[in-house]
C-alpha cells in the first residue's frame, strides 16, 4: 500500500491504541509514532481481577467494546479537527468491527486502509512492512 505523506495511521486493540503519522516518499513508508495521551484509561480494581470465569471473561469483553466505542470517537473528533487528514486502520477483526460502527461520515472518508491485524504489541517495523506489502 502507497501511502500519502501525513497519513495517520492507528493501531489499536481493545486496550490500546498507537498512533503513528508517514513521513516517507511515496512509495515508501516510513512511520514516526506520535506521543499523545490515550483516549481512555479504565480503572482497575483487585477485585475485579480476583474473579474467574465466564463473568469476567464477559466483563473483558464490555471493557473492550466501551475502548473500540472511544477510540472511534477520539479519532472523530481529530478528523473533524482537521488532524486526519488520511487514515489507515489496523486491528484485530472484532476490535475494528466495533470501531466501524461508531465511525463519522467523514472520518469514513478519510479511511484509505483497514487492516484486520493484531499488531497492537508489535514493533514499529513490523507495522510499517504490513502496511507497505498490504
Amino acid at each position: 500500500m502507497i501511502l500519502p505523506i501525513g497519513t495517520t495511521v492507528a493501531v489499536a486493540d481493545g486496550k490500546t491504541i498507537r498512533m503513528f503519522h508517514n513521513t516517507g516518499v511515496k512509495p515508501g513508508v516510513h512511520l514516526v509514532e506520535i506521543t499523545a495521551a490515550s483516549p481512555v484509561r479504565f480503572p482497575t480494581s483487585s477485585s475485579a481481577r480476583a474473579h474467574v470465569g465466564v463473568v469476567n471473561f464477559q466483563g473483558r469483553r464490555l471493557v473492550e467494546d466501551d475502548f473500540a466505542a472511544i477510540t472511534a470517537a477520539f479519532l472523530n473528533k481529530l478528523c473533524l479537527d482537521g488532524i486526519i487528514e488520511h487514515l489507515v486502520v489496523v486491528s484485530d477483526q472484532r476490535t475494528l468491527g466495533k470501531m466501524r460502527k461508531h465511525f463519522h461520515g467523514d472520518l469514513k472518508g478519510k479511511i484509505i486502509g483497514e487492516l484486520p491485524n493484531d499488531f497492537s504489541g508489535r514493533p514499529l517495523e513490523d507495522i510499517a512492512s504490513l502496511i507497505a506489502d498490504a
